[in-house]
């Protein structure tokens, strides 16, 4: 289903756009994949409200966010892009545009099927920095392939990238068929503002995430809230929730683990 041929034919150029762009390196690479088949996704995507689906775990730093890390049991459809995402030759494709030895998570932890419904937000953040079942896996990039026929602009939802130390700022249209892959670490804040698309639509992707072993795994993390345009308590929540987060998963374990 992913377009490799055409993506392994400008390995170069992409490799060369993700190491000089700003504000981090980062690339969009459009028609990533067969158009009718990802139409075909769409289809059986399961729609936020109507049915079983999981809430994020991302609580007041996000609003009508909904998650399905088990996708590739949707349909065939989504299995095939499972498949094509887990493969070696992604790997290969992976590796060779980003500099990084990494290896795709198969089990999709905090990613799959991400809907944004009406009104939906996601603060600007930094992610996790290391599994949280997997204490050696150092989480090098996200990966995320939208799937919004017919955007607009006035409908919201841009990726805002922004680095944490330069104040470096840019977004990125969530356009249908684009995947965008980016470092992630402990500058490279993203999120997107409030939307507000036509009744019965929602802001969607397929988010999937890059790990290599770490043979010296520094201290874990989870995801770093840095929301903007808010009030001083909710900054300052933001600022203590990975510690709030260690306390409550010391007791209950990890809640984005149990969201499939």
């Amino acid at each position: 289903m992913i377009n490799f041929v055409a993506i392994e034919n400008k390995l170069e150029q992409l490799a060369q756009d993700f190491a000089t762009a700003s504000p981090f390196s980062y690339v969009a690479i459009d028609n990533f994949a067969d158009e009718n088949k990802l139409y075909k996704i769409l289809d059986t995507f399961p729609v936020p409200g109507t049915e079983n689906l999981n809430k994020s775990r991302d609580y007041i730093f996000a609003k009508n966010k909904y998650e399905k890390a088990n996708f590739k049991e949707v349909s065939t459809e989504c299995n095939q892009i499972y498949q094509d995402f887990i493969s070696e030759r992604f790997q290969q494709i992976i590796c060779k545009i980003t500099n990084q030895d990494v290896f795709i998570d198969r089990e999709f932890h905090g990613g799959g099927i991400h809907q944004g419904g009406e009104g939906s937000f996601l603060d600007m953040h930094v992610d996790f920095n290391y599994h949280p079942l997997h204490r050696n896996w150092f989480r090098n990039l996200n990966i995320l392939l939208y799937l919004n026929p017919d955007w607009k602009q006035e409908y919201g939802g841009q990726l805002k990238l922004k680095h944490t130390q330069t104040g470096e700022y840019t977004e990125i249209e969530p356009l249908f068929n684009r995947c965008v892959i980016m470092f992630t670490r402990d500058y490279t804040l993203h999120g997107y503002d409030r939307i507000s698309f036509p009744q019965g639509k929602f802001r969607r992707s397929i988010a999937t995430y890059a790990y290599n072993l770490d043979s010296n795994p520094q201290d874990s993390r989870s995801t770093l809230w840095i929301p903007e345009n808010t009030s001083p308590l909710k900054k300052m929540i933001g600022q203590h929730w990975p510690n709030l987060v260690k306390a409550k998963s010391l007791i209950f374990g990890s809640a984005t683990a149990k969201n499939k």
